[in-house]
Formats: C-alpha cells, sequence, structure tokens
C-alpha cells in the first residue's frame, strides 16, 4: 500500500503553521522590554519557559499517544498553538504572559507526536524517508516565517496586533477538523507496516544523543553566523538574508536526503550526508568571498539532508513507540541541543567567536560517532549491499 500523500501535505501545511508560532516570542522580546519594562532576564525567561515546556513535554506525550492510547485532535493542538501565543500581544501581566505561552507550548508539544504518528501510519517503509521529508520541511518553513510574520504585525499595529497571528492557526485547525479523521485511541501510533516487533532503547537514546549533537550545530549556525557575517561587513539584513539561504538550501536538503535514504539506506546517507557538512563549514570560517557563501549554502544542505532520515529510522527502530520517539527526536533532542548552543556562546566570550565555533564541525564529528553505533543496518555499505536485522 503506497503512502496517501494528501494527508501528509494537510499535516506538513499544520506543521507550518504550528512551527510558525515557535520564534515569535523572540522576535517581540525588544518590544516586551521596552514597552513593558521586562528586564533582559524576565524576557529571556519567557522564551525559555516555552521552550523547556515544548521539548520536554513531547516525550511524555508522545508516551502517553503510544501506550494510553491518549489522543487529541490534531487540530485542537494547532489552535491552543496559535491563540496562546497571539493573546501573549494582549496581556500587560507578566505571569498571565508566563501562563499563556506555557499553555502554548503545551499544543506545540502535543502537535509533533499525533502527527508524526499519523504521518507513519500513513507511510510504507520503501518511501518513509521521502514523505516523512514532507512533513518536517513545513516545520521548517514555518519557523522561518514566523519571525517576518511577528515583525510584520507589530511594526505596523504594535504587540496588540500580534492577535491577528491566531488566523492562520483558526483558519488550518478548522481544515484539519474536516480532512483528518477523528483519533482511534485503541491504536497508538503503530505504523502499518513495522520492520521489528521489539524496541532497541539503546538504539533510541544513541539517536537522541545524536541529534541532540546535530542540533547544537544547528541552531548554533542560525544562532551566530549572523554576526559573524556583520563582522565581515554585511549588514544584518543582507546577513539574515544568508542565513535564511542556507536554511532553504536546508529544505532542499531534506527531500533530497529523504528520496535518497528510501534507496540508498538511512544510516549511510545520515553519515555521509553529515560527514559532508564538515568541510563546506571549515570553508566558510577560513574563506571569504563567493567561495565562502557558496560554502555556507553547501553547509545547510549537508546538515538539515539527515533530520528527516534520522527521524524515519528512529521509526524503524521503534514501530510501536512512534509517538515517544518523534516527542524525542523533535523535543527532548532540540532542547538538549540548545544546552550547546550555550556552551558555544560561553567559549566565544572566553576566546573569541571564532574559536567558539569550532564547537559546531565538533559537535557533528560527535554525532557521526554516535550514529555509527546505533544497531541499525548499513544498505549501501554492506557486503553485496543487504540489509542485516537490526538488534
Amino acid at each position: 500500500m503506497a503512502a496517501d500523500t494528501k494527508p501528509v501535505w494537510a499535516l506538513s501545511a499544520a506543521h507550518l503553521v504550528t512551527d510558525l508560532y515557535s520564534p515569535v516570542l523572540p522576535a517581540i522580546l525588544p518590544l516586551l522590554i521596552a514597552e513593558q519594562g521586562y528586564s533582559f532576564l524576565l524576557a529571556g525567561l519567557i522564551v525559555t519557559v516555552y521552550n523547556l515546556t515544548s521539548s520536554f513535554l513531547q516525550p511524555v506525550a508522545g508516551w502517553l499517544y503510544d501506550n494510553k492510547g491518549f489522543a487529541i485532535h490534531i487540530s485542537i493542538t494547532v489552535l491552543i498553538s496559535a491563540t496562546f501565543i497571539s493573546f501573549v500581544g494582549l496581556l500587560g501581566n507578566y505571569y498571565l504572559i508566563i501562563a499563556s505561552v506555557t499553555i502554548a507550548a503545551f499544543g506545540h508539544a502535543l502537535f509533533h507526536p499525533s502527527a508524526l504518528g499519523t504521518v507513519s501510519r500513513l507511510t510504507r517503509d520503501a518511501v518513509r524517508g521521502r514523505v516523512t521529508s514532507y512533513f518536517v520541511i513545513g516545520g521548517n518553513l514555518g519557523y522561518a516565517l514566523g519571525p517576518i510574520c511577528a515583525g510584520a504585525v507589530v511594526g505596523l499595529m504594535g504587540l496588540p496586533g500580534l492577535v491577528v497571528l491566531a488566523v492562520p492557526g483558526i483558519l488550518m485547525s478548522a481544515v484539519l477538523r474536516r480532512i483528518l479523521p477523528t483519533p482511534d485511541r485503541r491504536e497508538g501510533a503503530r505504523p502499518a507496516a513495522a520492520p521489528v516487533a521489539r524496541t532497541s532503547y539503546r538504539a533510541i537514546a544513541l539517536m537522541v544523543a545524536a541529534s541532540g549533537l546535530r542540533a547544537w550545530a544547528i541552531f548554533g549556525s542560525v544562532a551566530y553566523l549572523p554576526t559573524v557575517l556583520t563582522l565581515r561587513g554585511f549588514d544584518l539584513v543582507t546577513a539574515n538574508l544568508l542565513v535564511s539561504g542556507m536554511l532553504i538550501s536546508g529544505v532542499v536538503g531534506q527531500v533530497v536526503g529523504g528520496s535518497l535514504s528510501d534507496r540508498y539506506g538511512r544510516k549511510d546517507c545520515t553519515i555521509l550526508g553529515l560527514m559532508a557538512a564538515i568541510p563546506p563549514f571549515l570553508v566558510f570560517l577560513t574563506a571569504g568571498g563567493a567561495i565562502s557563501l557558496v560554502a555556507l549554502m553547501v553547509f545547510g544542505f549537508a546538515l538539515w539532508s539527515t533530520f528527516a532520515v534520522s527521524v524515519a529510522m528512529a521509526h524503524e527502530i521503534a514501530p510501536a513507540n512512534v509517538g515517544l520517539v518523534s516527542g524525542l527526536m523533535l523535543g527532548l533532542s532540540v532542547g538538549v541541543g540548545g544546552l550547546g548552543v550555550a556552551l558555544t556562546g560561553l567559549i566565544s566570550d572566553l576566546t573569541s567567536l571564532e574559536v567558539g565555533l569550532v564547537t559546531i564541525p565538533l559537535a557533528i564529528v560527535l554525532s557521526v560517532l554516535l550514529f555509527l553505533a546505533v544497531p541499525y543496518p548499513w544498505k549501501s555499505f554492506s557486503r553485496g549491499g543487504s540489509r542485516s536485522p537490526i538488534h
């Protein structure tokens, strides 16, 4: 049975809308500080509460989805995330803002395990990498568009204008309510075709650790490369556009990587993609001119090409725990990666930004070593191209 891609594309659109709200809070922090008089610490805590709640709740939501049949219609999760982020612009009380972003984070956390569980059920193994990439790129695009949308509405209407951002979420929720069935609480997130009956928790632990290191590289580059580019003489707008170009290259890389992994193997493509990301990043750090910018785009393509592939790989390792591993891969590992970004910043403060950025290729190298240790079969690199059983 081939994957039904129409619901997958609908879920990808929902992923775009849901992740549209994730970067809104950092984008409006300057206004919260200026208009509400919050300190940098209090303003930063708003973002921290949202990120930590979302990251660490996702595995819990996934476990409940897999083992207890706990399922909320995806349309409701989108609606929660959209409305409670948009309400922040109307609130003048700090504690109400904290409460609102916490509830929004619940919606964000509940979305990913349920949505990825649905994608997994709709997908057969032969195209799992490609179809998973369709879902994941929606989130990438939403994350890129969020600051632009937030900046536009608050620039025109001030903080109260943020409520306009609820409109995409409300509309998407209505569409999802019509086209997606009510979740079957009896079935959980078990995919239609599972390659193994037993879950390897050692493999899951290695996957999450490796993905956390990759998240360090991804978000470290997004956080600090605009500063590098401005130090090289680019204005801030151009620097951010170049980083956006890197992320768009990553979107293309996800689709290409997912499709190639269906043919040549998940582990094979993950290792090659990560290794291929290291040289262009070093070229970017050491070279100048057009060569460094081309290297930046190649870096984004190669690094992001492994993301959807590893999610598909995790689903095949733990077919009976798709919700849990989805929460771990898209939630916990991202939270762990954020701690790495802070370490890059600390090293940069103690030495220099150039030295601090060396942590990014080092994180990728460590990620490669952990992915190599994952007990998942090679395909192209095994003798005769045969697959060995997952153990």
